[in-house]
């Protein structure tokens, strides 16, 4: 395979200098001949990098792609942001309907994060542009309002690799899989994300997708399985399906959740032998009204979870504030207002939960052990309830049980908890900012 070396088209990797235009030409020349584009251990300022089908972007290790701070460094196109298609800025790197493309080494993509924390929500995390949106009753629409690089997007493409490089301090998500296939992410280390909506790796839409050992510290959820929001995602209709996740370490954030936006349905998924510490929650479903859709056929075994806040979060109604629309006038609004805010079919509303197998878990916590910690959080609706829910050989050390609401035929089988209290009703708020 041919090597193309960015310093050879003019990359500084001075950390200062935008070398966006010279690793591009790098790319733009390995796709000619399906070669492999090699960055050096320097470090490279860079807006949006566009990956071209049977490419290998390759890191030795200490090489750094360092985001630009300047948002008009990443041109806005077309893909899905957060279960809504709309227009929004290109990530560092974007992998857009392309084939046979290899992300790897042990690079680090740095997305200069705390800059758009700060942005979002201000040097106390209580201000920012959020804060404007909190105060007009629109925290339905600021996360896409809000606008933010990911790390890497790829979107409508399949045969892709992307292994051992380290994601950290991104914008917005790390890495997002959107209308994908056949995709196979190991070995990656994601971390230092702090700052709000700085997901780990996002499944959405997607299918046949392997991720395994990897590493991961978020401030938001560490994988998340999604299918398209409410209305829009309705529309859509595209599935996520036939996703295994295995042998990962979640060190920190929401754990590995199926949600919130759910509306194309996910099913078939494994998820299994996987190690939790010091996370806010382990295995954790979340949807809304809004959102309709099918979670189904879900096999989960083999976890140990440490100082876990919510082993098992099952929420069908989550966050009202963040999902409730309040209705304004659209007319004037961008397009990515109308399509946030469109509803799905009446009859469609609310989300069926339905044969799910848990098994072989054990959650413990150290003795001082600071935080609230509930065992079982299980709330769907009455329309809707759950069902065919199993859990066996289960040990769960808690300081309080949590709740069980409209759920038929949950069956236990071996299965210990050991709680110290009663329930505390602000737990029932948990992630709701």
């Amino acid at each position: 395979m041919q090597i193309f070396n960015v310093l050879d088209y003019g990359a500084l990797g001075d950390g200062q200098t935008l070398d966006t235009t010279a690793i591009q030409q790098a790319i733009d020349a390995a796709a000619l001949v399906s070669g492999e584009v090699f960055l050096p251990a320097k470090t490279y300022l860079v807006g949006a990098l566009f990956i071209k089908r049977h490419v290998t972007l390759s890191f030795q290790k200490g090489a750094k792609l360092l985001g630009s701070t300047d948002i008009a460094d990443f041109p806005e196109i077309f893909s899905r942001v957060a279960g809504v298609e709309m227009c929004w800025p290109a990530a560092i790197l974007n992998l857009l309907e392309v084939d046979n493309v290899t992300i790897k080494g042990q690079g680090i993509i740095d997305g200069q994060g705390p800059h758009w924390w700060q942005l979002y929500w201000g040097a106390d995390g209580h201000g920012g542009q959020r804060q404007w949106y909190d105060t007009h009753d629109l925290r339905w629409i600021a996360d896409y309002a809000i606008k933010r690089p990911r790390s890497i997007l790829v979107f409508k493409s399949e045969a892709i690799i992307i292994k051992d490089i380290t994601l950290q301090r991104a914008g917005f998500w790390n890495l997002q899989l959107t209308y994908a296939t056949d995709v196979e992410v190991k070995d990656i280390i994601i971390r230092e994300n702090n700052g709000p909506s700085t997901d780990g790796i996002d499944v959405d839409s997607s299918n046949h997708v392997h991720i395994h050992h990897c590493q991961l510290a978020c401030g938001d959820d560490c994988i998340a399985l999604k299918s398209g929001r409410d209305g829009d995602g309705y529309r859509v209709g595209i599935a996520t399906s036939d996703v295994e996740i295995d042998h990962c370490q979640i060190k920190s954030g929401y754990g590995v959740t199926i949600g919130s936006e759910v509306s194309g349905n996910i099913h078939d998924i494994t998820i299994h032998d996987m190690t939790f510490e010091n996370s806010g929650c382990g295995f954790r479903m979340k949807s809304a009204v809004d959102r309709g859709g099918v979670i189904e056929n879900i096999r989960v075994s083999d976890l140990q979870m440490t100082n876990v806040q919510f082993p098992f979060s099952w929420l069908m109604t989550w966050h009202n504030q963040y999902n409730h629309k309040t209705m304004v006038d659209l007319a004037d609004k961008p397009a990515f207002w109308q399509a946030v805010a469109a509803q799905i079919p009446e009859a469609q509303r609310f989300t069926k939960v339905q044969n799910i197998t848990v098994q072989n878990v054990t959650a413990q916590l150290a003795a001082d052990y600071p935080l609230p910690a509930r065992a079982f959080d299980l709330k769907a609706l009455p329309e809707k309830p759950m069902e065919q829910i199993r859990f066996s050989n289960v040990k769960l050390a808690a300081k309080e049980f949590g709740n069980i609401v409209a759920v038929n035929d949950l069956q236990f089988k071996d299965v210990t908890v050991s709680v110290q209290h009663d329930n505390t009703l602000a737990n029932d708020a948990y992630d709701n900012r």
